[in-house]
């Protein structure tokens, strides 16, 4: 059977005609509707027409709906009967729809569905009321908190059409938990709580009014509002207040065992982070609370006495500003009234004095005592931005964790004291080491006042050693703050205001506690250097003999130094006064050997320079006879032949055969030659420049492309120095760079001031980039006439190492092959220099 089909206006005109509400929808929108549907679902045609059909239907019947639509679509859909469903109303109510469906045909668009819709009856509001409170019920049992449990039952309300609210109660009258403005009739509320059932109050302007009590608390009740709001909603109304009541008190206790976890976890991870091997620092654990607690900035306020007033010893979270601010606890977090209390939070004029003290940045507190034996030790406050007040179970975790802090810090101080007991061990140890092991005075002095500055707690320590001759006391050491200074001081043994002359002349221990009370002492220079509050003399004395005095200070304040303290510090002057004389011994001893061993070496050199330089004499004469009538030989040859072919080649190598066998005796004798140097203050940025210009002049016509380059330090001071004798070897080592670049490249000179082991030095460093040396030949370069090269005699290197030795210097080679070698001067910057 063929289908009618139908025009927009044409259907629109058809289904206008009847009575009932009748839509036409293609691809699931609604395309036209009459004016029946549009009342029904109290909409303007501009609000249903284009949208989609399944809109105006209740959710929870969407997904039937469209899942009859597609199968009406593809032709499969065997239900016979029109289905039901609900549509929701305007005014909140239910309507029960039935839909009768046939397709037509419509130009333009194709084949639609004409939906004819039965209203079958409007449900009861009560019934529609507590099917959306049965529905919510439904979602509180998945809330886990207070908050979530209140949000959903609100939500849930104010889709069953009603107007709802929290209230708290507050002496006789409610507050709303929302910060709303609280009904007039609280008696009502107060009554219902009472009472234990809903209590209905006045109409206004038709809005009627119920107080719920919750069945949980006598301190909140839900307050709900709905036009024509009757006593038939009641029992709904109640029955769902308490599940509302039931849902917060499962929410609380969940809370509470979900809040206990977490105190049990975090308490478990503060012991943890205590118990570690080593003690982590209070800022590591008020780091730790500030992170458990969600603080801003967490503060430990401790005595620095026994009896002092608490200060700020550590802190988390505070910049310099306000550490300044809050360098003593504020207000009601003052010492006095939390150790009265035990802990406290912060009330509402202490967050605005917070608030104004931090700028706005801080504004809610608490504050714990830290106590030990009974006895208040220190109190730890918590600071949170304003808005994040803390709560009892906050303290509670706070008061907790406290004990874990003050147990951190007896361990620390423990450990500290355990430590301080193991370091003057082993300064003993170090010093009984250090005397007896070396054989330095100076060494042994240096160290003796370090560690005695440190075993005895002192400010500072000095010693001064006797001059017999002069019947002076000379400073020769002192702790490491003025030790270049106390070198330079000298006291009289006859000196009678001097604490150290008067344990020197006495031959014991001297003691002033307090400077101050002693007249004229504290005009004394050293005294007023130092300044100095108390000071200890003691002698230092090795059979009877006295070697010096030992003075120790102290700078912070006055002190008494007991007969233990005094015992302990003589028992120590015995030890240094015995390794002092060993020393002074040893000394002497090892000054003789060595002054013998510096004879016998020199020595030695001389003959063996000498036999050298009588051998050197020797072939020199025997040699340089026979070189000179060869060489009036060849130039009379030269003058009388034209020399052509062979022969000119034959009369160039006997030339320059001739010219290197007298370059070798020149060197030989060169070598051998004695050197007296003569030092005085150079320009070293000058000599560089010479040796320089005299290696390039070496060079000069040769196709080797080589350059030379200078860099000197600007610090480098005028060096004393044997000016040829160090032009020589920077010469012999530049002329050897060159050669080693038959490729050409860069030779490099640098020259700068730095500290070689124990002194100042001069450094030059030579390097080029040529093949370098072979490393099984390195050891052997300074040989005297040990060479690779064809044309070399072997004493161009060990000519530089000896005009090096002879200013007292270094010389050192290092060198990679196929990357260069580089040699280093090392030259000392102070040396007494020769008379002009």
């Amino acid at each position: 059977m063929r289908t009618k089909r139908y025009s927009e206006a044409g259907l629109r005109e058809l289904i206008e005609s009847f009575g009932n509400p009748m839509y036409v929808a293609h691809g699931g929108r609604v395309l036209v509707a009459n004016e029946a549907y549009l009342e029904m679902l109290g909409r303007s045609r501009e609000q249903v027409e284009g949208q989609l059909f399944l809109e105006f239907v209740r959710p929870e019947d969407r997904a039937r709906l469209e899942v009859r639509q597609r199968q009406r679509e593809e032709g499969t859909l065997t239900e016979v009967d029109p289905p039901r469903y609900l549509m929701p109303r305007p005014d909140g109510g239910l309507l029960e729809v039935a839909s009768h469906v046939r397709f037509v045909e419509v130009e333009g668009v194709g084949p639609a569905m004409l939906i004819n819709c039965l209203v079958l009856g409007q449900r009861p509001a009560e019934l529609v009321v507590a099917e959306r409170l049965v529905e919510t019920s439904a979602e509180l049992v998945a809330a886990r908190s207070e908050d979530a449990v209140r949000r959903v039952a609100l939500e849930g309300l104010t889709h069953a059409g009603l107007t709802a609210s929290f209230l708290v109660r507050d002496g006789e009258r409610f507050l709303a938990r929302d910060g709303a403005l609280p009904p007039e009739d609280g008696a009502l509320g107060l009554r219902a709580l009472s009472e234990g059932r809903p209590v209905f109050g006045p109409s206004r302007d038709g809005v009627t009014p119920v107080y719920l009590p919750l069945g949980t608390t006598l301190s909140e009740v839900l307050w709900v509002s709905k036009v024509g709001l009757s006593p038939s909603y009641g029992s709904v109304l109640a029955l769902f207040a308490k599940v509302v009541g039931a849902a917060l008190t499962d929410a609380r206790l969940l809370t509470d065992v979900e809040r206990g976890r977490w105190e049990m976890v975090a308490v478990a991870e503060a012991a943890r982070f205590v118990a570690q091997p080593e003690p982590p620092s209070p800022e590591d654990f008020l780091s730790r609370l500030a992170s458990l607690l969600g603080a801003e900035a967490v503060l430990l306020y401790a005595p620095q006495t026994p009896e002092g007033e608490l200060v700020l010893t550590a802190q988390v979270g505070l910049d310099g500003e306000l550490r300044q601010v809050l360098a003593a606890p504020l207000g009601g977090l003052s010492p006095a009234v939390v150790v009265a209390r035990g802990a406290v939070l912060s009330n509402e004029a202490e967050e605005h004095a917070l608030l104004e003290a931090t700028g706005g940045r801080l504004g809610c507190g608490a504050a714990v005592r830290l106590a030990h034996g009974g006895h208040a030790r220190g109190l730890l406050q918590v600071l949170r931005p304003p808005g994040r007040p803390f709560v009892g179970a906050d303290l509670r975790l706070l008061g907790t964790l406290s004990e874990l802090l003050m147990t951190l810090l007896d361990q620390r101080r423990l450990r500290t004291e355990s430590a301080r007991q193991l370091a003057d061990t082993r300064l003993l140890l170090d010093l009984a080491r250090t005397t007896t092991a070396t054989l330095e005075v100076a060494s042994i002095l240096d160290v003796a006042s370090d560690s005695l500055v440190k075993l005895l707690d002192v400010s500072n320590c000095f010693i001064l050693l006797h001059d017999e001759q002069a019947r002076v006391l000379r400073g020769a050491a002192a702790s490491a703050t003025h030790r270049d200074f106390f070198r330079t001081v000298v006291i009289s043994l006859d000196d009678p205001g001097s604490v150290a002359a008067r344990a020197a002349r006495e031959r014991r221990p001297v003691s002033i506690p307090d400077l101050s009370k002693v007249e004229g002492m504290e005009n004394r220079g050293l005294v007023r250097r130092f300044e100095e509050k108390a000071l200890l003399a003691l002698p230092l004395t090795s059979r009877e003999e006295l070697i010096g005095v030992v003075l120790v200070d102290d700078t912070r304040q006055p002190r008494n130094f007991d007969a233990a303290f005094v015992e302990l510090a003589e028992a120590t002057c015995g030890q240094i006064s015995l390794a002092i004389a060993n020393a002074r011994l040893y000394e002497s001893l090892w000054a003789s050997y060595a002054e013998l061993a510096a004879a016998r070496a020199e020595m030695v050199q001389r003959e063996r320079f000498s036999a050298l330089g009588d051998l050197s004499a020797i072939v020199a004469h025997e040699v340089r006879n026979p070189l000179g009538v060869i060489f009036n030989a060849v130039a009379s040859l030269r003058r009388l032949l034209k020399a052509e072919g062979d022969a000119a080649m034959l009369l160039d190598i006997l030339s320059e055969e001739s010219d290197r066998l007298n370059r070798m005796v020149g060197d030989l004798l060169d070598y051998t030659r004695p050197r007296e140097t003569i030092l005085q203050p150079e320009d070293v940025p000058q000599v560089l420049q010479d040796a320089l210009d005299f290696a390039s002049t070496q060079h000069q016509g040769s196709s080797l492309r080589v350059t030379l380059a200078v860099e000197v330090e600007e610090d480098v001071p005028r060096v004393p120095m044997d000016r040829r004798l160090i032009r020589q070897a920077l010469v012999n080592v530049l002329v050897n760079a060159i050669q080693a670049m038959p490729q050409g490249g860069v030779v490099q000179v640098r020259a700068r001031r730095e500290t070689h082991g124990i002194k100042d030095v001069l450094r030059i460093d030579v390097a080029d980039q040529g093949c370098g040396i072979p490393t099984e030949l390195v050891h052997r370069v300074f040989e005297p006439f040990f060479t690779t090269k064809a044309q070399g005699t072997g004493l161009g290197l060990a000519v530089v190492k000896r005009n090096v030795e002879v200013h007292h210097g270094e010389l050192a080679l290092e060198s990679k092959p196929g990357r260069g070698t580089t040699f280093t001067f090392r030259l000392p910057l102070t040396q007494p220099t020769s008379p002009p």
